[in-house]
């Protein structure tokens, strides 16, 4: 155990605001220590001399050796919460939970007094849990410092909530289920501790075998990522992620940033981090349970063993449904089953045992099936019958299980007549599901945190750029009063070695001239302002121009920007070669900046119907050549790039370093908030970034 270790193994608890008052919060967390707690607690309260037969004291300077104190449960009023802490940190108390509600979540007032408890908090170091928390449950030593009205009962799963009302609906849940925690702590505001300190704690934690939470937010994405890539290497982390919003995405000047929301940099930062994301309360538990007691699969293969066709047939919709697949018995499997099942008997995956098998032609089947090299995992799938004990069956799964050492899920069908199979089943760490559907699903999860576990993470290129030559494009630009650049910022792409067409921005149809004799071909030519965004939709583009009529087009962009906008701010025309869009895939590179989890990558489909396809992927920079790869894959028009109806496939290797080079650029640069390069073009022989347009931060230059 880690900085943590006696929050949730204290031998002496103070309640500071410990009542007798039925009904109150103080009464209940005292209530719920004296009935549970190994340990002493201490009651606190000015008003009292006693509380529940507890001596009770003015203060927590006042107790006898105030540092032996290893929690501070604070139950006061907002306004003196603060002293109290204070008070705790002068006392010498490592661990404070915050119960008490009326900081940030209440309004100015309320955020000034939460200020004003992290600054107590960093002064003393104190490890604080809220404000605004249910507070903390520890199983191991019967810690319950909360007011709940339940206790946890014993287990290896640890759960953090930002709720603390579905803390409570969890354990009432849990209590009909039989699942069981190790520690339970509900975030509150996250003042000070967050999720990343209890992922860190309980990723140290020998007796935590699985980690949970239940999360509106993350404080900071960037630790989140780099705490859970660590500790899913050893301990699984599933999360559900509520409280979706259009964060992030709401004031987007670009296409990226309309497309990757905050809830997309959700989606590639839990990823990214290596969690395995659910929806649903029922998953998290499903995956909780089969990943705490079942070893992982060494393959994606699974075998059906069933007595029933119709739930067989479910199972087996679910396998579709799924990134699993239906085992190829071998021969020698096929052979075996003929002999010893009944002639009437489906022998092939999924294997259809029929309605009248007892518990021994289930062991026989499965036995079989779990002996072929091909299966990497199996599901029982059985119906109530006259010759069926449940107990008997789930013995028998339990064996076989325990002696092939593939992981087995179970789903016995059925309600009463189900429980003495299904306890004997939970006992040895094998899930039972009613739905097929949910056994499938979390040998699925299974398969998921395999290819966590395994995937090695590479740190990021770093390429040679010039820096200071980007910096000083980006400087300019910010001189100029606006915040928003086009083409005009170029260079910036060829500083960090991302590959532009020939050209240049010009201000006069002379200068405009020269550069397409320069070129010496038919020329694009696009308005430069950065008070047009869309340049196509007012004409503001032209394609395939002479370079006898450059100079006349140069003045017609110029007019047809003035009667869009008459007060637009024209920096000039850009003046660029023709790229081969015939013999290329128009595709889209993008970064929008999110609050929490920092530069969103965007790959995908581009061209002038990206926001209408919306064929994209997203991942957190930076990114390594592996996820760049990743992106290029992940999208539904990857056949495209791969050379799809007679093409030839364009140079992935190009693209793939592109995609690392931008994720270069915008980490370096924070001050880049949003950014697209749409089309950038990749054909046969490389990549060409044909547009450009970014928003900037200028606090942040």
């Amino acid at each position: 155990m880690g900085r943590l270790s006696t929050l949730f193994a204290p031998e002496r608890v103070a309640v500071v605001g410990a009542t007798d008052s039925e009904g109150s919060v103080g009464h209940a967390v005292t209530t719920n220590l004296l009935d549970s707690f190994a340990g002493e607690v201490v009651a606190v309260n000015p008003n009292k001399e006693t509380v529940l037969g507890l001596p009770c004291y003015d203060n927590l300077a006042g107790l006898e050796d105030p540092g032996s104190v290893d929690v501070a449960v604070v139950v006061v009023p907002p306004t003196v919460a603060v002293e109290v802490i204070e008070n705790a940190g002068e006392a010498g108390i490592e661990n404070v939970v915050v119960i008490t509600a009326g900081f940030g979540e209440t309004g100015s007032d309320g955020a000034e007094r939460e200020k004003r408890l992290r600054e107590a908090a960093s002064e003393y170091d104190l490890n604080l849990v809220g404000p605004n928390s249910l507070g903390v449950m520890s199983t191991p030593v019967g810690l319950n410092a909360t007011f709940g009205n339940l206790m946890a009962s014993d287990g290896d799963i640890s759960f953090m909530s930002q709720s603390g009302a579905f803390i409570t609906a969890v354990l009432d849940w849990a209590a009909e289920r039989d699942v069981g925690f190790k520690d339970i702590v509900s975030l509150g505001n996250k003042a000070v501790l967050d999720e990343s300190d209890f992922v860190a704690e309980w990723g140290d934690d020998p007796d935590t075998d699985v980690i949970l939470g239940y999360l509106e937010d993350i404080n900071d994405g960037s630790s989140f990522v780099q705490t859970a890539r660590e500790v899913t290497q050893d301990t699984p982390i599933v999360l559900v992620k509520s409280g979706r919003t259009d964060a992030g995405a709401s004031a987007a000047a670009s296409h990226t940033g309309a497309m990757a929301g905050s809830e997309r940099a959700y989606e590639a930062g839990l990823d990214k981090a290596g969690t395995l994301r659910v929806e649903s309360v029922q998953e998290l538990f499903d995956y909780a349970q089969i990943l705490a007691g079942q070893p992982l699969p060494d393959g994606d293969e699974i075998a059906i063993v069933t007595n029933a066709g119709g739930p067989g047939v479910m199972t087996t919709d679910a396998v579709g449904d799924s990134d699993l697949q239906l085992a190829q018995f071998g021969d020698e499997t096929f052979s075996q089953l003929r002999e010893e099942m009944p002639d009437e008997a489906n022998i092939y995956n999924p294997v259809d045992i029929i309605g009248d098998a007892p518990a021994e032609r289930f062991e026989t089947a499965l036995e079989t099936v779990l002996a072929d090299d091909s299966v990497s995992m199996a599901v029982v799938v059985a119906c109530p019958t006259a010759v069926l004990s449940f107990e008997d069956l789930s013995e028998r799964i339990v064996e076989q299980q325990e002696r092939f050492e593939k992981p087995v899920a179970a789903t016995l069908m059925g309600g009463k007549s189900v429980d003495a199979g299904a306890n004997v089943l939970s006992e040895a760490g094998v899930p039972n599901y009613f739905d097929p559907a949910r056994a499938v699903g979390s040998l699925d999860a299974l398969r998921r945190y395999r290819e966590i576990r395994t995937t090695e993470y590479e740190e990021p290129t770093t390429f040679d750029v010039d820096r200071e030559r980007a910096r000083e494009i980006l400087e300019s630009g910010a001189r100029r009063g606006s915040n928003r650049l086009g083409v005009e910022a170029m260079e910036l792409l060829d500083a960090y070695g991302i590959p532009t067409p020939q050209g240049d921005v010009v201000s006069s149809p002379v200068e405009a001239e020269a550069i397409a004799e320069e070129i010496g071909d038919d020329v694009v030519m696009k308005i430069v302002s950065p008070d047009i965004l869309h340049k196509s939709d007012i004409g503001g583009v032209e394609v395939g121009v002479p370079v006898e009529e450059v100079r006349d087009t140069y003045e017609d962009l110029v007019v047809r920007a003035r009667n869009y906008q008459e007060d637009a701010t024209i920096l000039g025309v850009q003046v660029q070669e023709m790229v081969d869009l015939d013999n290329g895939v128009e595709t889209i590179l993008g970064m929008n900046r999110d609050p929490q989890f920092g530069p969103l990558l965007l790959f995908g489909l581009g061209g002038i119907f990206v926001e209408v396809l919306e064929d994209n992927t997203v991942s957190v920079a930076p990114v390594s050549e592996n996820e760049a790869k990743g992106m290029l894959d992940d999208i539904d028009s990857a056949p495209l790039l791969r050379g799809a109806r007679g093409r030839d496939p364009v140079d992935e290797a190009t693209l793939v370093e592109t995609i690392q080079r931008l994720s270069q650029l915008v980490t370096d640069f924070p001050a880049i908030v949003e950014l697209d390069i749409n089309p950038l073009v990749a054909t046969p022989d490389g990549v060409q970034a044909v547009d450009l347009r970014l928003t900037l931060d200028q606090e942040k230059l």
